[in-house]
């Protein structure tokens, strides 16, 4: 490869990297083409951008970046790899268990860079799996914050007048 085609190769892939905070390190060798299709048929549908890498071009941009959980994906980087660019924290987790629960043991997961944690070998799967992004993070605090103030709504309603005549005359007395 000419050394403009990898300056080329090596921008695209730190372009990638800064558009999608998360990405997960693959093995998609050995995929006949219906699998392969499959597989890139349900990244689109999900919002995953799926590429094939050579190792040492990526490493080296991993290497550029200078951040310590990146070096940690590594040793990774061997074999075949593809990389799986995604928004979503837990998308290609997803993806990558319903190929397996379908009988396929491609794509396998060899390593993520997920929320600014790095996750290497395959057993991280399920953890992977289980990520919420931000907004659901968000929702579920928003929810924990609703609950007391529904029980509060909830008591006062079915109640009836008796209760919030006898709440206003405890604020009263309290004066």
């Amino acid at each position: 490869m000419k050394k403009e085609l990898k300056t080329q190769v090596i921008e695209t892939i730190s372009a990638q990297l800064e558009k999608y905070p998360n990405f997960y390190i693959t093995d998609i060798a050995g995929l006949n083409a219906e699998d392969t299709y499959a597989l890139r048929k349900e990244c689109f549908q999900e919002n995953i951008k799926l590429t094939v890498v050579k190792n040492t071009l990526f490493k080296k941009v991993l290497a550029d970046k200078g951040n310590a959980e990146l070096e940690l994906l590594f040793p990774t980087l061997e074999g075949n790899t593809a990389i799986m660019y995604c928004e979503s924290p837990n998308a290609p987790a997803k993806l990558i268990k319903k190929f397996n629960k379908a009988g396929s043991e491609k794509p396998a997961l060899k390593g993520a860079y997920v929320q600014e944690c790095a996750f290497v070998g395959g057993d991280k799967l399920d953890e992977l799996v289980h990520i919420k992004s931000r907004e659901e993070l968000i929702g579920d605090i928003i929810a924990l914050l609703q609950s007391p103030m529904r029980n509060v709504i909830s008591a006062l309603q079915n109640g009836g007048p008796q209760t919030v005549a006898g709440l206003v005359k405890a604020i009263e007395e309290k004066k």
